[in-house]
């Protein structure tokens, strides 16, 4: 594995170097020390991160987990915080970013980022949530109000209409 590409390839996707960038990068390093990973050319590997922020893109670059693909989901918590699961061996990690020492400036920020191993940045725990399933396929409908193309598991029905989610009118008696 060559560090320096994996880490050319994840500033080239986000777009520039940054220390939320480095965050990431250095997640995905120990996931891939700690599980025995590779890229993730389908669902075998999965991350769960609890939040949108820079590093998402590194872990996107260097892991192929993807939003697309479905193995790569947010659990929004604010949290630099994010679990990757193994699903051919069952292993799984979640790396917890520990705090940084306070008051340094962006620049100082992705130095500091960039001189620490990745096991001097992140406390390693447990998964707390269990390994998603697979991303599922559905049906498509057509909303009868919109004309706009919905899978089933986001169509409504009300009365004898199928609605989009956009459209549908939700039911409830004590938020009139």
């Amino acid at each position: 594995m060559d560090e320096k590409l994996l880490w050319e390839k994840a500033a080239a996707f986000h777009g520039h170097v940054c220390g939320g960038l480095t965050i990431g990068y250095k997640a995905s390093l120990y996931a891939i020390e700690l599980l025995d990973i590779t890229f993730s050319e389908d669902e075998q590997l999965v991350c769960i991160a609890e939040n949108d922020a820079c590093g998402v893109d590194a872990i996107q670059a260097v892991l192929g987990c993807s939003v697309g693909k479905g193995n790569l989901l947010f659990h929004m918590r604010g949290k630099q915080a994010f679990s990757f699961y193994n699903r051919k061996t069952g292993k799984s990690v979640r790396l917890v970013l520990k705090p940084a020492p306070e008051g340094m400036t962006r620049e100082e920020s992705f130095a500091y980022y960039q001189s620490r191993q990745p096991r001097e940045l992140f406390d390693v725990k447990e998964t707390t949530i269990a390994v998603p399933e697979r991303a599922r396929l559905f049906h498509s409908f057509v909303c009868g109000r919109c004309g706009e193309t919905a899978g089933a598991n986001w169509i409504r029905l009300a009365g004898e209409e199928t609605l989009c989610l956009d459209c549908y009118e939700a039911y409830d008696r004590f938020n009139v």
